[in-house]
């Protein structure tokens, strides 16, 4: 609810010495007695009480943006199904409804497995009618299982055809899904238990490493950037080696691995088409702010 306030159009709140204050964009704005908005707010106006409530509730809306951001992310990393009644409930909310919204979305039955033969662009949801999603054809269909799911693009067998008809209605998303890099393994790597193609990488100094790795929002352990997926029933961690060594020295980066659970190496072939995608994307991402040498620029 205090989210959907937010989103309304500007809600002076009273203030000392005839001021008004107000939040927009997540930022706090001022009116002086005569109603003309101030560039900045006042030192003495920004320590009042007035303005430290608008500010811890900016904060509040922040981290509330964030959170349903990282979960409909989650769902679509662990193939979650999520009951519709669930839908029905947070669509009423401003942010969680941004996040979903144009999402592709498919049926998921009783046992959770997805159809992803039924997928859509959500854009509406009705109690009666269920999720109302745009599909290939550009037509209007409703989900009406009472559970859906929103698949991750390595899933999604039309994906091409998928972003041509966003491009058309020029439809965009707040979670990276529809044009999220995705990444397949090579039949004639899949005995082996690590990838090579992003070794070598280099930063001057391994600090510039970790903190692009958090940055990107992968945590940094033991010398490895990683990720974890949640994947056929099984917790699997990506491991790129980024260096150990002191953070001021320079460093190259390694290998490309997947732990399970006891972890114990997988070969490339065990590792899931979700897992092994996002896996890559970590890796390719950070690999691509290394220093280019110059011998690699001379190719």
């Amino acid at each position: 609810m205090m989210s959907a306030i937010a989103q309304q159009d500007q809600a002076w709140l009273d203030a000392e010495r005839e001021y008004k204050l107000a939040l927009q964009d997540g930022k706090l704005v001022c009116q002086n007695p005569k109603g003309k908005t101030l560039a900045s707010v006042p030192k003495w106006l920004k320590q009042s009480e007035a303005a430290e409530s608008l500010l811890a509730l900016a904060d509040w809306l922040a981290e509330h943006q964030s959170e349903c951001r990282h979960s409909v992310e989650r769902w679509m990393l662990r193939s979650l199904a999520i009951p519709r009644e669930v839908l029905f409930e947070i669509w009423i909310d401003p942010d969680w409804q941004s996040c979903l919204q144009n999402m592709v979305v498919v049926p998921a039955d009783t046992r959770g497995k997805f159809n992803l033969e039924k997928s859509g662009l959500l854009r509406d949801v009705d109690r009666k009618r269920g999720l109302g999603v745009i599909d290939l054809d550009g037509e209007t269909q409703w989900i009406k299982t009472a559970s859906f799911g929103v698949p991750h693009p390595i899933l999604i067998g039309d994906l091409d055809e998928l972003r041509e008809l966003a491009g058309d209605l020029g439809i965009k998303q707040t979670i990276d899904q529809l044009y999220r890099s995705v990444h397949q393994a090579d039949e004639s790597q899949s005995t082996s238990n690590h990838l090579a193609d992003y070794s070598g990488g280099h930063f001057e100094q391994l600090n510039f490493a970790t903190a692009l790795c958090r940055r990107l929002g992968y945590p940094v352990r033991g010398g490895y950037a990683t990720c974890r997926v949640w994947e056929n029933n099984q917790m699997i961690e990506a491991r790129y080696f980024v260096g150990d060594d002191y953070p001021e020295s320079a460093t190259w980066t390694g290998h490309l691995i997947f732990v399970d659970e006891n972890q114990v190496p997988l070969k490339l072939g065990e590792v899931g088409p979700v897992t092994y995608s996002e896996g890559v994307r970590m890796a390719s991402a950070i690999y691509a702010k290394r220093k280019i040498d110059s011998s690699e620029q001379d190719q």
